[in-house]
């Protein structure tokens, strides 16, 4: 069909272009009324974020003041129809590029508060993955739904868009499937709330590691290794594998030190000095002091001292002080009872080991 220039489309051009006139006036308040708001916070860059926010509002305002203005011109079924589905569609990205601004806008406020120029960016550093990632993911999702409306408008393709719409559906049950083991992660964090097998600041030895709990969360639990090191470990990890709670019931704790010395060492003297030891330590709690020959090799004797502090980290220290000073007493005051390897020499014409020596 042929369309016609006539006074109809004379007066449509001319509603049209005043409705795109109405959108720009009302773009230039809606950003002085912004702009006065955002000045409020001095936490914000406002100039930053209503940079962000002017190309889509300057898109979307006009396009919405078009579409309200559509039903007042006088235009032929087609070329009208035509104009409508265009304006459509311009709205429905319009709203779209401004749901991913305001996606930006919200980022850039968040991670305005936490700097990662600072030389302790632990947070800030964590803070700005996740805002990151979570604004990726929204994102994503802004563009495949924006995507899915537009292609709905469009009789031949509406299956297509409906289509996409449905594969949101699908994947979020799909995702829902991938996330059985974090979900798994978040009941058990639920169950380690109740039944407390660790708390904050216990000390736990997992993996073969030493440290405290530092922190624990509904998935995961951290962990402050003696060196500073953090293992982080899911909370499901704590009700399905084995590991040692030394501050489960109480913070006491025995430490042992082992001595290697000869067979003819003096085990009372060595006794003895341990009480010494531990009577002028302040880290000793004065509950355990013992001193045991615990093994014996072809070489030499193994000697352990046990003892007793109020904590590990007490313990700790107090075990490698009496280590010390047990070495310093068997350095100085028993230098004969260090381990020793013994050869023997066997006289010319002997023939055995069993036999007598012969007398000179």
């Amino acid at each position: 069909m042929q369309f016609k220039w006539n006074n109809s489309a004379f007066q449509s051009l001319v509603i049209a272009a005043a409705a795109l006139v109405l959108g720009f006036i009302l773009y230039k308040i809606v950003s002085y009324i912004l702009l006065r708001w955002l000045k409020k916070f001095s936490f914000i860059s406002f100039k930053i974020n209503l940079h962000l926010l002017q190309p889509s509002l300057i898109s979307l305002i006009p396009a919405f003041c078009l579409r309200s203005a559509l039903p007042f011109m006088d235009l032929p079924e087609g070329p009208h129809a035509v104009l409508s589905k265009m304006v459509t569609l311009w709205l429905i990205a319009s709203f779209g590029w401004l749901a991913i601004t305001f996606v930006h806008l919200i980022r850039d406020i968040i991670a305005g508060q936490y700097d990662i120029t600072i030389s302790d960016n632990l947070q800030a550093r964590s803070i700005h993955t996740q805002i990151r990632v979570i604004e990726n993911i929204i994102t994503t999702l802004i563009v495949l739904l924006t995507i899915s409306l537009m292609l709905i408008t469009f009789e031949p393709v509406r299956q297509v868009g409906l289509s996409l719409i449905a594969s949101a559906g699908i994947m979020g049950i799909v995702m829902g499937f991938a996330a059985q083991k974090t979900l798994g992660n978040f009941i058990a964090g639920i169950q380690l709330a109740f039944t407390q097998p660790i708390r904050v600041d216990d000390v736990l030895v997992v993996e073969g590691e030493w440290g405290r709990v530092e922190e624990i969360t509904l998935t995961y639990v951290v962990l402050r290794i003696w060196d500073l090191r953090r293992l982080i470990l899911p909370i499901s990890y704590f009700i399905e594998q084995p590991f040692q709670n030394w501050t489960r019931v109480s913070a006491n704790i025995l430490g042992s030190v082992f001595i290697y010395a000869d067979y003819t060492v003096p085990i009372e003297d060595l006794r003895q000095e341990l009480t010494r030891i531990l009577e002028n330590n302040d880290r000793w709690d004065k509950k355990v002091n013992v001193l045991q020959v615990t093994n014996a090799t072809e070489h030499t004797v193994e000697i352990r001292a046990l003892m007793s502090a109020k904590d590990s980290s007490t313990a700790w220290d107090l075990r490698c002080e009496v280590r010390e000073k047990l070495i310093l007493f068997l350095r100085e005051k028993l230098p004969g009872h260090l381990p020793r390897s013994r050869v023997v020499l066997e006289p010319e014409g002997r023939k055995s080991a069993l036999e007598p020596i012969p007398s000179p």
